[in-house]
């Protein structure tokens, strides 16, 4: 599982037109799901999500998770965070999970963040979606369950 995080002091979603969801301070997470992760993947993004320390303290340093901000956390399914482009100029998307076990994965990921007490705003899994964030450093950080990068 990858995910691509921003700090952001405010970010939303649409989908034809259409606001799905909206947040102000917290984090945009962009999240891809690998052929073969499973919930222990899920697991592992949503603690380092919900625990990642990427907000200022009073001492403007790093210090503060989106939990501990009150933050809240909007979640976008990006299947091409697993593309490969590394032998061709056209990505490939092997390495994504099919759509139905993918969503499966995604929801799962946006309940567990919802657990360790973070509200989750949504896209639409499937849909061609307008991202619209303001990046707040700018901070942005790339998170893999299986910690290749």
């Amino acid at each position: 599982m990858r995910a691509v995080v921003q700090r952001v002091s405010e970010a939303y979603v649409t989908v034809d037109g259409k606001e799905t969801g909206r947040i102000e301070r917290g984090l945009c997470v962009l999240l891809g799901v690998e052929r073969g992760d499973t919930e222990a993947d899920a697991r592992y993004m949503a603690g380092k999500i919900a625990k990642l320390r990427i907000f200022e303290d009073e001492n403007e340093k790093m210090n503060l998770s989106v939990q501990s901000v009150g933050g809240k956390v909007l979640c976008v399914s990006q299947f091409t965070l697993l593309g490969d482009a590394r032998g061709q100029n056209r990505p490939g998307f092997t390495q994504a999970e099919a759509p139905e076990a993918a969503n499966a994965l995604y929801e799962w990921t946006c309940d567990e963040i919802r657990k360790l007490g973070v509200p989750v705003e949504n896209g639409v899994f499937r849909t061609h979606m307008m991202v619209h964030l303001v990046n707040d450093g700018p901070v942005t950080i790339l998170l893999d369950s299986k910690k290749q990068f």
